[in-house]
């Protein structure tokens, strides 16, 4: 195949939850209300991402696949996942705080839904004033205390709830228990999958349809993992000009890239497409005497066969993603 760096066109989702940054901070064009997500990079069917540029314009990743096969993907992960895009790359922009949620491991999901499980990471960005998350419990729980909690509607009590800011990361592996709070403006990289069960949703009513939302407070009782964490906020390394390791998960490596001047990229070792987030500024990305900008809210998916490439950027941070 011909390799290029491919840029997609977003698909905007609802949700009851969503605010205006995504368009006021990311340039993102659309003319609806309260859009919560911006799924970047998706092969999810019915919300498939079209590549907006160059020889392959107008072509979702289901069909390059189809065509390019590991030349696309990478070997190994070619050979993993039987031909399926693992990831699901978003931003989002949660104005109101979402659901109290959970998502099944790869067995639950598979099982219920023929689906991948949902284990994701979540890279804050500038936000509103006193953005807040939501990881896991303040102590030990077990099915029967937790639906105590539950059923006196003061799950709340028990849920760690930490103050964010820009550049700060969390993973959040399938059962860990969650919520994106009010405020908070976020990169996602997650396994590409829609599934999530809600556990508490504050009793509220969807504008458009005047009714609350569904629950899934019995599925969601066999995902859950109770186990407490000594630490659920990743620490890494910000120098500029390397690659900083953020997470390192089974479903997907990321690393930071703060930078200024210029940076080369040797992605010879990496047996994989990569992804690249700019979650602050903007930058150059330079392969085979072609330039392609990439600036805050936007993305790139390099296909494998891509092993050098050189950025450009006055002031600029990247995630980069790959398996």
């Amino acid at each position: 195949m011909k390799v290029y760096p491919l840029k997609f066109e977003p698909v905007f989702h609802y949700r009851i939850w969503g605010g205006e940054k995504l368009k006021t901070d990311f340039n993102k064009n659309y003319d609806q209300e309260s859009i919560g997500e911006s799924w970047e990079i998706s092969a999810v069917p019915g919300s498939e991402t079209l590549v907006n540029q160059g020889l392959y314009k107008g072509k979702t990743i289901n069909e390059l696949i189809e065509l390019f096969k590991a030349d696309f993907l990478g070997e190994e992960v070619f050979h993993q996942y039987g031909g399926e895009f693992p990831l699901l790359i978003k931003f989002i922009d949660a104005k109101k705080p979402l659901s109290i949620q959970v998502h099944p491991s790869d067995e639950l999901a598979r099982e219920r839904h023929n689906s991948f499980g949902k284990n994701e990471m979540w890279y804050i960005m500038p936000s509103y004033e006193d953005a807040v998350i939501t990881v896991g419990f303040k102590k030990q729980l077990d099915q029967h205390s937790y639906q105590e909690y539950l059923e006196n509607n003061t799950i709340t009590e028990v849920l760690n709830e930490f103050p964010v800011k820009a550049g700060d990361a969390f993973y959040i592996p399938t059962g860990r228990v969650h919520a994106i709070g009010a405020g908070v403006v976020l990169a996602e990289i997650q396994q590409s999958s829609d599934v999530t069960y809600r556990i508490y949703d504050y009793d509220r009513k969807d504008a458009k349809t005047g009714k609350t939302r569904e629950l899934h407070t019995e599925m969601a009782l066999e995902a859950i993992d109770f186990e407490l964490q000594d630490k659920y906020h990743t620490e890494y390394t910000r120098k500029k000009n390397q690659a900083n390791e953020l997470i390192n998960s089974p479903y997907f490596k990321t690393n930071f890239l703060k930078i200024k001047g210029e940076q080369e990229r040797d992605l010879s070792q990496i047996n994989s497409f990569i992804i690249y987030m700019c979650v602050k500024g903007s930058a150059f990305l330079l392969y085979e005497n072609e330039s392609y900008a990439i600036n805050q809210g936007e993305c790139l998916l390099l296909p494998a066969g891509i092993d050098k490439v050189l950025f450009q950027a006055t002031s600029t941070q990247l995630i980069e993603i790959y398996l």
